[in-house]
């Protein structure tokens, strides 16, 4: 679920104006599944501006004050959340870890990278949720090592209904800090798509393997 409209809104504008989102319904990306794709979000653009950096740090930090001040460690999902979580931690000064996809093949063979004690109240933060399968991944290594998991935070989800059954079935709270249709609805006011492009682009949310 997206924080509130007003931030869903501001956080979609800046995304769009640093190009950390691009849309381009009649040149498809291709993604590394090989899905073709009217949009590319990359979040990690983000650090690259400061304005937009602080904005995002401090609306994650507002946010869990107000829905998780007994947060304990921060967890970063590799590699797109590691310096946005480690910020975050800095700003609630409280300790900061993050997670690999896998654990390493050689020396101590982490998964999980800093101190995190058994039983710790760990909230996670993530760029983006697409399937949500690498996040899950994150929550299972977490809670492999006796984490307590508060719920996750992320800049940006397609919504895609995978993700929300996902989430779902592991009983893992989502909060994000915009979404696809907010996307839409912004792009669409702000002049960067047209009746045509969002015509398309909400039948690629519909069905994207349909769509390609």
């Amino acid at each position: 679920m997206i924080c509130n409209k007003d931030t869903a809104k501001k956080t979609a504008k800046l995304l769009l104006e640093i190009n950390a989102i691009k849309l381009q319904p009649k040149e498809p990306f291709t993604w590394a599944s090989g899905l073709k794709s009217p949009i590319y979000c990359d979040n990690r653009i983000t650090l690259s501006y400061p304005k937009v950096r602080q904005f995002i740090k401090a609306t994650f930090v507002d946010e869990i004050k107000n829905n998780y001040p007994q947060v304990e460690v921060i967890a970063g999902v590799a590699t797109g959340a590691i310096a946005i979580g480690a910020l975050v931690a800095d700003a609630l000064d409280i300790p900061f870890v993050y997670v690999r996809p896998q654990p390493k093949a050689h020396g101590r063979k982490n998964q999980i990278e800093g101190f995190l004690n058994p039983n710790q109240k760990v909230l996670i933060i993530e760029d983006l949720i697409s399937t949500g399968m690498s996040s899950m991944n994150a929550v299972k290594a977490l809670q492999k090592s006796h984490a307590q998991i508060l719920g996750m935070y992320a800049i940006f989800t397609y919504n895609f209904r995978q993700a929300e059954t996902i989430f779902k079935e592991a009983a893992v709270t989502l909060y994000t800090l915009s979404d696809y249709d907010s996307l839409l609805a912004q792009s669409y006011e702000s002049g960067f798509i047209s009746d045509e492009d969002r015509t398309l682009l909400k039948k690629w949310k519909e069905d994207p393997s349909k769509w390609s």
